[in-house]
């Protein structure tokens, strides 16, 4: 379904930045499309060739900052925030299912009518921004891979044994009354404490602060084992992927996915460039000028 251009607004007063966000750290105008689960907020900066940069949990379009400011003087920066996550909507009744998510993205790659798009895809972005290049192959000219997946994760057991303890009752509690995700996952995707400061930390937590709101990270959390035959699905059409560019930026001290997934990559897409660095799961975070230099060289590189 294509959206008419009024769908997307820009923030004119209807939309205020909450106190708590920092505009140094997050200049950025705040765009909104609206779509029938609720409004979606993207980040929508530069001119030049679009890059569509698409975040997981428990993060938003706040985890690309380094990247769209370093990038959006050469480029265009589109950086939704999933539903369920940072400034857009957290609806009661949307599914919150990689599939889902999905749908929303391409209704705004739709929207905004973007050509010949540079992919950047990251933890649960993965699943969710692939299905856009394995359905529109034709419209995307690169993609880079940052510690994520594409395939089920069936044969990884303690993956499987911990999603679906988080299903239940206790997974659900820990999740939407603690803040399990931001409060407790989100430091041990790093490496190096000292890039997870207090401030930044806040910026991850108030958009999940109360039960409500952290529906999208319980989903997520669930999704691992449920949505598995939707991983499944997304792998079966992976040669589809073969003549676009990929560049792998991987930070190899991840705790919360296993380096294998980096090989399984490299196996499949042998051609693609790989870049490891030091860093952990929220490799954009803890290297954010590096991976920004290295996302404008693979699209320089023609």
């Amino acid at each position: 379904m294509r959206l008419t251009k009024q769908a997307a607004t820009i923030d004119k007063g209807t939309m205020n930045s909450p106190k708590w966000l920092d505009r140094i750290l997050y200049p950025f105008a705040h765009r909104t499309l609206d779509l029938p689960a609720g409004n979606m907020h993207y980040v929508d900066e530069g001119q030049g060739e679009p890059i569509v940069l698409v975040h997981g949990t428990p993060t938003w379009s706040f985890v690309w900052r380094q990247q769209i400011k370093a990038l959006s003087r050469n480029y265009r920066c589109i950086a939704p925030d999933h539903l369920g996550f940072g400034l857009s909507a957290k609806p009661a009744g949307f599914a919150y299912t990689p599939e889902a998510h999905a749908d929303n993205l391409e209704q705004l790659i739709d929207h905004l009518q973007l050509k010949n798009i540079t992919l950047v895809v990251h933890d649960f972005g993965g699943p969710i921004g692939l299905r856009y290049a394995l359905r529109h192959p034709e419209n995307v000219k690169k993609i880079v891979i940052l510690n994520t997946w594409m395939w089920s994760l069936e044969e990884e057991k303690k993956i499987m044994k911990i999603s679906r303890f988080m299903a239940g009752g206790v997974g659900r509690f820990l999740y939407l009354q603690l803040g399990f995700s931001a409060n407790f996952l989100l430091p041990q995707g790093y490496h190096e404490g000292k890039h997870l400061t207090k401030d930044i930390k806040l910026h991850y937590q108030k958009p999940l602060s109360t039960s409500g709101s952290r529906m999208g990270t319980w989903g997520f959390a669930k999704a691992l084992h449920e949505s598995s035959s939707y991983f499944d699905e997304l792998w079966q059409q992976h040669e589809k992927l073969r003549t676009i560019d990929k560049l792998l930026l991987w930070g190899e001290k991840d705790k919360l996915l296993p380096v294998h997934f980096l090989e399984r990559w490299q196996q499949e897409f042998p051609e693609a460039k790989t870049i490891k660095y030091k860093a952990g799961h929220f490799v954009q975070e803890e290297r954010g000028g590096e991976v920004a230099d290295a996302i404008h060289h693979f699209i320089l590189n023609k």
